[in-house]
Protein backbone atom coordinates (compact mmCIF):
# COMPACT_ATOMS: atom_id res chain seq x y z
CA UNK A 1 0.00 0.00 0.00
CA UNK A 2 1.22 3.03 -0.95
CA UNK A 3 0.61 7.01 -0.14
CA UNK A 4 -0.54 8.39 -3.46
CA UNK A 5 -1.32 12.11 -1.91
CA UNK A 6 -1.83 12.71 1.71
CA UNK A 7 -1.53 15.69 3.41
CA UNK A 8 -0.73 16.37 7.31
CA UNK A 9 -2.93 19.40 9.38
CA UNK A 10 -0.24 19.82 10.93
CA UNK A 11 1.91 20.84 7.83
CA UNK A 12 -1.16 22.59 6.24
CA UNK A 13 -1.54 24.79 9.06
CA UNK A 14 1.88 25.87 9.58
CA UNK A 15 1.86 26.72 5.70
CA UNK A 16 -1.05 28.80 6.18
CA UNK A 17 0.14 30.86 9.35
CA UNK A 18 3.25 31.37 7.66
CA UNK A 19 1.05 32.94 4.28
CA UNK A 20 -1.06 34.89 6.84
CA UNK A 21 2.37 35.98 8.18
CA UNK A 22 3.80 37.36 4.59
CA UNK A 23 0.53 39.12 3.52
CA UNK A 24 -0.23 40.76 6.91
CA UNK A 25 2.16 44.06 5.84
CA UNK A 26 -1.05 45.20 4.04
CA UNK A 27 -3.55 45.65 6.25
CA UNK A 28 -6.30 44.63 3.64
CA UNK A 29 -4.59 41.58 1.65
CA UNK A 30 -3.82 40.41 6.03
CA UNK A 31 -7.57 40.52 6.52
CA UNK A 32 -8.12 38.91 3.12
CA UNK A 33 -5.65 35.81 3.97
CA UNK A 34 -7.06 35.67 7.53
CA UNK A 35 -10.73 35.16 5.85
CA UNK A 36 -8.94 32.59 3.46
CA UNK A 37 -7.48 30.78 5.85
CA UNK A 38 -10.81 30.65 7.97
CA UNK A 39 -12.37 29.09 4.95
CA UNK A 40 -9.81 26.74 4.28
CA UNK A 41 -9.85 25.39 7.76
CA UNK A 42 -13.52 25.02 7.71
CA UNK A 43 -13.34 22.63 4.95
CA UNK A 44 -14.70 19.21 4.98
CA UNK A 45 -12.04 16.06 5.20
CA UNK A 46 -12.46 13.24 3.02
CA UNK A 47 -10.13 10.57 3.30
CA UNK A 48 -9.92 8.09 0.19
CA UNK A 49 -7.64 5.04 1.16
CA UNK A 50 -7.18 2.54 -1.14
CA UNK A 51 -4.65 -1.46 -1.29
CA UNK A 52 -4.33 -2.40 -4.58
CA UNK A 53 -3.33 -5.79 -2.77
CA UNK A 54 -6.28 -5.75 -0.71
CA UNK A 55 -7.08 -9.12 -1.84
CA UNK A 56 -4.19 -10.46 -2.51
CA UNK A 57 -3.97 -12.71 -5.31
CA UNK A 58 -7.92 -14.24 -4.16
CA UNK A 59 -10.98 -12.66 -4.65
CA UNK A 60 -11.82 -12.51 -0.88
CA UNK A 61 -10.12 -9.56 1.06
CA UNK A 62 -7.35 -10.00 3.34
CA UNK A 63 -8.15 -9.88 6.47
CA UNK A 64 -4.85 -8.14 7.68
CA UNK A 65 -4.22 -5.87 4.98
CA UNK A 66 -8.10 -4.62 5.43
CA UNK A 67 -7.19 -3.63 9.35
CA UNK A 68 -4.22 -1.67 8.22
CA UNK A 69 -6.40 0.29 5.34
CA UNK A 70 -8.75 0.99 8.07
CA UNK A 71 -5.87 2.49 10.37
CA UNK A 72 -4.25 4.03 7.44
CA UNK A 73 -7.76 5.76 6.89
CA UNK A 74 -8.03 6.67 10.07
CA UNK A 75 -4.43 7.82 10.66
CA UNK A 76 -5.29 10.15 7.94
CA UNK A 77 -8.65 10.90 8.56
CA UNK A 78 -7.58 12.11 12.62
CA UNK A 79 -4.01 13.23 11.91
CA UNK A 80 -2.83 11.07 14.35
CA UNK A 81 0.52 8.01 14.35
CA UNK A 82 -1.25 5.78 16.64
CA UNK A 83 -4.20 4.19 15.70
CA UNK A 84 -5.56 3.52 18.71
CA UNK A 85 -5.64 7.74 19.57
CA UNK A 86 -7.81 8.12 16.42
CA UNK A 87 -10.67 5.56 18.03
CA UNK A 88 -10.28 7.12 21.45
CA UNK A 89 -10.86 10.73 20.19
CA UNK A 90 -14.17 9.22 18.25
CA UNK A 91 -15.69 6.83 21.47
CA UNK A 92 -15.70 6.68 25.07
CA UNK A 93 -16.24 3.72 26.85
CA UNK A 94 -19.62 3.38 28.12
CA UNK A 95 -20.56 4.37 24.84
CA UNK A 96 -23.05 1.79 23.13
CA UNK A 97 -21.87 1.95 19.52
CA UNK A 98 -23.74 0.89 16.39
CA UNK A 99 -22.76 0.40 12.94
CA UNK A 100 -25.42 0.37 10.27
CA UNK A 101 -24.32 -1.44 7.66
CA UNK A 102 -25.75 -1.89 3.96
CA UNK A 103 -26.94 -5.56 3.06
CA UNK A 104 -29.22 -4.90 0.19
CA UNK A 105 -26.86 -5.66 -2.75
CA UNK A 106 -26.66 -9.55 -1.57
CA UNK A 107 -22.95 -11.62 -1.33
CA UNK A 108 -21.51 -9.23 -3.71
CA UNK A 109 -21.98 -6.06 -3.09
CA UNK A 110 -22.57 -5.16 0.69
CA UNK A 111 -20.85 -3.72 3.72
CA UNK A 112 -17.75 -5.96 3.96
CA UNK A 113 -17.06 -8.09 6.70
CA UNK A 114 -13.89 -8.10 7.15
CA UNK A 115 -14.22 -3.89 7.12
CA UNK A 116 -16.96 -4.46 9.97
CA UNK A 117 -14.35 -6.88 12.01
CA UNK A 118 -12.16 -4.57 11.85
CA UNK A 119 -13.87 -1.65 13.14
CA UNK A 120 -15.35 -3.87 16.10
CA UNK A 121 -11.71 -5.10 16.53
CA UNK A 122 -10.94 -1.21 17.29
CA UNK A 123 -13.58 0.29 18.68
CA UNK A 124 -13.14 -2.70 21.45
CA UNK A 125 -9.20 -1.50 22.17
CA UNK A 126 -10.68 1.93 22.56
CA UNK A 127 -12.57 0.71 25.72
CA UNK A 128 -15.97 0.08 24.09
CA UNK A 129 -17.64 -3.23 25.01
CA UNK A 130 -18.06 -6.01 22.48
CA UNK A 131 -21.64 -6.25 24.13
CA UNK A 132 -21.89 -2.37 23.57
CA UNK A 133 -21.51 -3.01 20.33
CA UNK A 134 -24.53 -4.00 17.67
CA UNK A 135 -24.33 -4.72 13.96
CA UNK A 136 -27.19 -4.07 12.31
CA UNK A 137 -29.88 -3.12 8.84
CA UNK A 138 -33.56 -3.76 8.39
CA UNK A 139 -33.48 -7.85 8.28
CA UNK A 140 -31.42 -10.48 10.15
CA UNK A 141 -32.46 -12.77 7.08
CA UNK A 142 -30.42 -10.15 4.41
CA UNK A 143 -27.52 -10.02 7.06
CA UNK A 144 -27.28 -13.72 7.02
CA UNK A 145 -27.56 -13.88 3.31
CA UNK A 146 -24.16 -12.02 3.11
CA UNK A 147 -22.13 -13.54 5.90
CA UNK A 148 -22.83 -11.67 9.04
CA UNK A 149 -23.90 -14.12 11.69
CA UNK A 150 -26.74 -12.85 13.93
CA UNK A 151 -25.82 -13.15 17.75
CA UNK A 152 -27.78 -11.70 20.42
CA UNK A 153 -27.18 -11.14 24.15
CA UNK A 154 -23.92 -12.50 25.99
CA UNK A 155 -20.86 -10.95 25.94
CA UNK A 156 -20.27 -10.63 22.05
CA UNK A 157 -20.20 -7.93 19.83
CA UNK A 158 -24.32 -8.09 18.82
CA UNK A 159 -25.66 -8.24 15.20
CA UNK A 160 -29.37 -8.55 14.05
CA UNK A 161 -32.02 -6.87 12.28
CA UNK A 162 -34.96 -4.44 13.15
CA UNK A 163 -37.18 -7.51 12.51
CA UNK A 164 -36.03 -8.55 16.00
CA UNK A 165 -36.94 -5.75 17.76
CA UNK A 166 -39.43 -3.72 15.44
CA UNK A 167 -39.99 0.32 14.93
CA UNK A 168 -41.14 2.76 17.52
CA UNK A 169 -44.67 3.28 17.29
CA UNK A 170 -44.96 6.85 17.35
CA UNK A 171 -44.00 9.00 13.71
CA UNK A 172 -40.65 11.33 13.99
CA UNK A 173 -41.03 13.87 11.17
CA UNK A 174 -39.26 16.84 9.72
CA UNK A 175 -39.79 18.29 6.35
CA UNK A 176 -41.60 15.59 3.80
CA UNK A 177 -40.50 12.69 6.19
CA UNK A 178 -42.57 10.95 8.86
CA UNK A 179 -41.72 7.52 9.75
CA UNK A 180 -41.37 5.35 12.86
CA UNK A 181 -37.29 4.35 13.18
CA UNK A 182 -35.88 1.00 14.38
CA UNK A 183 -35.49 0.32 18.07
CA UNK A 184 -31.82 -0.62 17.77
CA UNK A 185 -31.31 3.15 17.10
CA UNK A 186 -33.58 4.87 19.59
CA UNK A 187 -32.90 2.21 22.32
CA UNK A 188 -29.28 0.66 21.45
CA UNK A 189 -27.23 3.03 20.27
CA UNK A 190 -25.48 6.53 21.95
CA UNK A 191 -23.14 6.44 18.90
CA UNK A 192 -23.73 5.73 14.84
CA UNK A 193 -21.28 4.58 12.56
CA UNK A 194 -22.18 4.49 9.07
CA UNK A 195 -21.03 1.83 6.78
CA UNK A 196 -22.65 2.11 3.43
CA UNK A 197 -21.31 0.85 -0.09
CA UNK A 198 -20.21 2.52 -2.94
CA UNK A 199 -22.44 2.17 -5.61
CA UNK A 200 -25.16 3.45 -8.58
CA UNK A 201 -28.90 3.59 -7.86
CA UNK A 202 -31.37 3.20 -10.19
CA UNK A 203 -33.62 5.70 -9.28
CA UNK A 204 -31.79 8.20 -6.92
CA UNK A 205 -28.44 8.06 -8.79
CA UNK A 206 -25.77 6.87 -6.09
CA UNK A 207 -26.80 5.51 -3.04
CA UNK A 208 -23.87 5.91 -0.35
CA UNK A 209 -23.43 7.05 3.36
CA UNK A 210 -26.79 9.86 3.23
CA UNK A 211 -29.48 7.11 1.76
CA UNK A 212 -27.83 4.36 3.99
CA UNK A 213 -30.12 6.13 6.46
CA UNK A 214 -33.04 4.70 4.86
CA UNK A 215 -32.44 1.26 6.30
CA UNK A 216 -33.57 2.93 9.79
CA UNK A 217 -36.98 3.56 8.79
CA UNK A 218 -40.04 1.13 8.28
CA UNK A 219 -41.24 3.21 5.32
CA UNK A 220 -38.14 3.66 2.64
CA UNK A 221 -40.25 2.48 -0.17
CA UNK A 222 -42.82 5.34 0.33
CA UNK A 223 -39.76 8.31 -0.23
CA UNK A 224 -38.58 6.83 -3.65
CA UNK A 225 -40.15 9.08 -5.66
CA UNK A 226 -38.26 12.37 -7.79
CA UNK A 227 -34.88 10.84 -6.98
CA UNK A 228 -35.39 10.27 -3.62
CA UNK A 229 -35.35 14.44 -3.11
CA UNK A 230 -35.90 15.65 -0.62
CA UNK A 231 -36.62 12.73 1.01
CA UNK A 232 -33.17 11.96 1.74
CA UNK A 233 -32.13 15.00 3.23
CA UNK A 234 -35.06 15.28 5.38
CA UNK A 235 -34.61 11.93 7.16
CA UNK A 236 -31.04 13.21 7.61
CA UNK A 237 -32.45 15.74 9.65
CA UNK A 238 -34.05 13.28 12.15
CA UNK A 239 -32.48 14.84 15.68
CA UNK A 240 -32.17 10.67 16.22
CA UNK A 241 -29.95 10.49 13.29
CA UNK A 242 -27.99 13.82 13.27
CA UNK A 243 -27.03 13.83 16.98
CA UNK A 244 -26.24 10.29 16.68
CA UNK A 245 -23.81 9.82 13.52
CA UNK A 246 -20.42 10.31 14.35
CA UNK A 247 -18.50 9.09 11.20
CA UNK A 248 -18.99 7.23 7.86
CA UNK A 249 -16.60 4.96 6.72
CA UNK A 250 -17.78 3.89 3.60
CA UNK A 251 -17.08 0.75 2.02
CA UNK A 252 -15.59 0.91 -1.51
CA UNK A 253 -13.62 -2.22 -1.71
CA UNK A 254 -16.59 -2.80 -4.42
CA UNK A 255 -18.52 -0.72 -6.13
CA UNK A 256 -20.76 -0.23 -8.74
CA UNK A 257 -21.55 2.13 -11.38
CA UNK A 258 -24.72 1.10 -13.22
CA UNK A 259 -27.54 -1.32 -12.14
CA UNK A 260 -27.69 -0.78 -8.79
CA UNK A 261 -28.87 -0.84 -5.56
CA UNK A 262 -28.42 -4.59 -6.27
CA UNK A 263 -25.11 -6.33 -7.68
CA UNK A 264 -24.17 -7.16 -11.18
CA UNK A 265 -20.72 -8.32 -11.90
CA UNK A 266 -21.11 -6.73 -15.18
CA UNK A 267 -21.18 -3.20 -13.59
CA UNK A 268 -18.83 -3.70 -10.62
CA UNK A 269 -15.33 -3.31 -10.54
CA UNK A 270 -12.74 -3.77 -7.90
CA UNK A 271 -11.84 -0.58 -5.71
CA UNK A 272 -10.26 -1.45 -3.34
CA UNK A 273 -10.50 0.99 -1.12
CA UNK A 274 -12.18 3.08 1.83
CA UNK A 275 -13.85 6.58 2.19
CA UNK A 276 -13.79 8.10 5.92
CA UNK A 277 -15.65 11.36 6.37
CA UNK A 278 -17.88 13.33 9.36
CA UNK A 279 -19.38 14.88 6.80
CA UNK A 280 -21.97 12.82 4.88
CA UNK A 281 -22.70 15.08 2.44
CA UNK A 282 -18.89 16.01 1.17
CA UNK A 283 -18.69 11.62 1.00
CA UNK A 284 -21.45 11.43 -0.97
CA UNK A 285 -20.49 14.34 -3.20
CA UNK A 286 -16.96 12.70 -3.23
CA UNK A 287 -18.15 9.39 -4.40
CA UNK A 288 -20.53 10.73 -7.04
CA UNK A 289 -17.68 11.85 -8.81
CA UNK A 290 -15.49 8.75 -8.46
CA UNK A 291 -18.69 7.11 -10.15
CA UNK A 292 -18.94 9.39 -12.55
CA UNK A 293 -15.17 8.74 -13.69
CA UNK A 294 -16.47 5.08 -14.07
CA UNK A 295 -18.89 6.00 -16.16
CA UNK A 296 -16.99 8.01 -18.72
CA UNK A 297 -14.29 5.06 -18.62
CA UNK A 298 -17.21 2.44 -19.55
CA UNK A 299 -18.36 5.00 -22.50
CA UNK A 300 -21.93 5.49 -20.16
CA UNK A 301 -23.99 8.42 -20.09
CA UNK A 302 -23.10 11.01 -17.02
CA UNK A 303 -25.87 10.75 -14.55
CA UNK A 304 -27.59 13.78 -15.43
CA UNK A 305 -27.50 12.87 -18.53
CA UNK A 306 -29.33 9.66 -17.62
CA UNK A 307 -31.91 11.44 -15.56
CA UNK A 308 -31.33 10.35 -12.22
CA UNK A 309 -28.23 12.82 -10.98
CA UNK A 310 -28.42 12.54 -7.22
CA UNK A 311 -29.78 16.18 -6.68
CA UNK A 312 -30.70 15.14 -2.98
CA UNK A 313 -26.91 15.51 -2.19
CA UNK A 314 -27.20 19.33 -2.71
CA UNK A 315 -30.24 19.89 -0.95
CA UNK A 316 -29.04 18.30 2.06
CA UNK A 317 -26.46 20.97 1.79
CA UNK A 318 -28.61 23.46 1.49
CA UNK A 319 -29.56 26.31 3.68
CA UNK A 320 -32.30 24.76 5.01
CA UNK A 321 -30.83 21.28 6.08
CA UNK A 322 -26.94 22.77 6.29
CA UNK A 323 -25.88 18.71 6.54
CA UNK A 324 -22.33 19.00 5.27
CA UNK A 325 -21.57 20.18 1.92
CA UNK A 326 -21.22 19.83 -1.70
CA UNK A 327 -18.91 22.53 -2.37
CA UNK A 328 -15.83 20.56 -3.76
CA UNK A 329 -13.73 24.19 -2.96
CA UNK A 330 -14.74 23.24 0.97
CA UNK A 331 -14.12 19.65 0.60
CA UNK A 332 -10.30 18.45 1.30
CA UNK A 333 -9.94 15.32 -0.45
CA UNK A 334 -6.94 13.61 1.38
CA UNK A 335 -6.07 10.20 -0.77
CA UNK A 336 -3.38 7.60 1.08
Amino acid sequence: MSVMRSTSRRDFLKKCVTGAAVLGASGRVGLLAAAEEGAALAKSRVVIARDAMLRGTGTTVDSRRMLTLLDRAMQAFFDRDNPNETWKKLVRPGERVGLKVNVLGGRGLSSNLQLVEAICERLQEAGIKASDIVVWDRDSDEMEHVGFHVATGGNRVQCFGTDRVDYEQELVMHGSVGSRLSKILTQRCDVLINVPVLKDHDGAGVTIALKNMYGVIHNPNKYHPNGCNPYIADLNMLPEIRTKMRLTICDATTASYEGGPGYKPEYSWKNNGLMVSQDPVALDYTSWQIIERKRAEKGLKTLEGDKRAPHYIATAADAQHRLGTNDPRRIAVVEV
